[in-house]
């Protein structure tokens, strides 16, 4: 298996809410530190992305927003647009105009052109090897799976001329373990767990493309272990034990809030590993498994971004 970051090019994908895009911004800071040209777009165009560099807005024309790491956002009609200057030597205009609606026109009645169109904006970024590595901050779960489909399906509806030419360079990219990947984000939740396994199979099943790794995000540490929770548990049986008293008093009040508080911590830090346990056991175990901290406080901005990112190098062993 390829390592993660000595690939080209890696789609980070996963349930709404797990939090791909911190995934995804902090991989791409981590391969920009590490000394590799790096690009991050994100292909939903929401703007979430900009924040965790607390940058501008990033739009499709790609510019620097770190040392190394260039960011940008997807538009279909301009990656089209793109297209035609680059593949058919057709000049750029400064308004789509009509292109736009043939462009609808052609998407409406060929299901697949505009995510050919978005993934093979990034195919060619790989091919020209404009950078060392880029990281797509994909759409979620749901969608994924027929954006990274699209080519093969067209190569197979269509068996010759310029659209199977095309087709078939972008199946090489995405084929490729050395050079593609896929990264699942998931959370240590009941549903996350389970859409974040329907995904794998279905990416097995339905593309071409290399499962590169799961990551669970939002992983709680374990604050206290089974004799802590004796302990605990002894505390709160036996309100007049003199331990309890003399904790009590230096706080100048009951304790029972903060054993409460303990034996949550407990339960929820258990239910979750539950979760992760089931994971692992259905994922293949030659597909790295990396385990981001839960951050307790505001999950956007560089300062989330560095400690996503240095958790992932612990992770990856660098």
């Amino acid at each position: 298996m390829a390592d993660l970051l000595d690939r080209k090019l890696v789609f980070v994908t996963g349930k709404g809410g797990v939090g791909k895009t911190t995934i995804a911004a902090a991989l791409a800071w981590l391969a920009a530190e590490r000394g590799k040209k790096t690009l991050v777009c994100e292909i939903d165009a929401k703007g979430d992305l900009a924040s965790f560099y607390e940058t501008g807005p990033t739009r499709f024309q790609e510019r620097e927003v770190a040392p190394r790491l260039w960011a940008m956002s997807m538009d279909t009609e301009a990656s089209l647009k793109q297209y035609l200057s680059l593949q058919l030597k057709l000049p750029l205009v400064s308004r789509v105009g009509p292109l736009a609606k043939m462009f609808d026109f052609v998407a409406s009645a060929a299901p697949g052109v505009k995510e050919i169109v978005t993934v093979g904006k990034l195919c060619w970024e790989v091919r020209e090897r404009h950078y060392d590595l880029i990281v797509a901050d994909a759409s979620a779960s749901g969608h994924v799976v027929s954006q990274l489909a699209a080519p093969q399906a067209m190569n197979e509806l269509v068996q010759v001329g310029l659209v199977r030419q095309q087709t078939g360079w972008m199946l090489d990219i995405l084929g490729d373990a050395r050079t593609t990947g896929v990264v699942v984000v998931a959370t240590p939740a009941e549903m996350p767990v389970s859409e974040t396994l329907e995904l794998t199979d279905a990416l097995q099943r339905e593309t071409n493309v290399d499962l590169a790794a799961v990551v669970v995000n939002r992983v709680l540490p374990e604050l206290f272990g089974r004799g802590e929770e004796e302990v605990f548990e002894r505390l709160a049986a036996d309100s007049g034990a003199p331990a309890r008293r003399g904790v009590e008093e230096r706080l100048g009040g009951t304790i029972d809030p903060l054993l409460e508080a303990a034996r949550l911590t407990v339960s929820m830090r258990r239910s979750r590993t539950e979760h992760l346990e089931r994971l692992r056991g259905a994922i293949d175990p030659a597909i790295p498994m990396l385990y981001m901290p839960y951050l307790f406080f505001r999950a956007q901005g560089l300062r989330a971004t560095h400690q996503i990112a240095d958790a992932l190098s612990a992770e990856l062993g660098y």
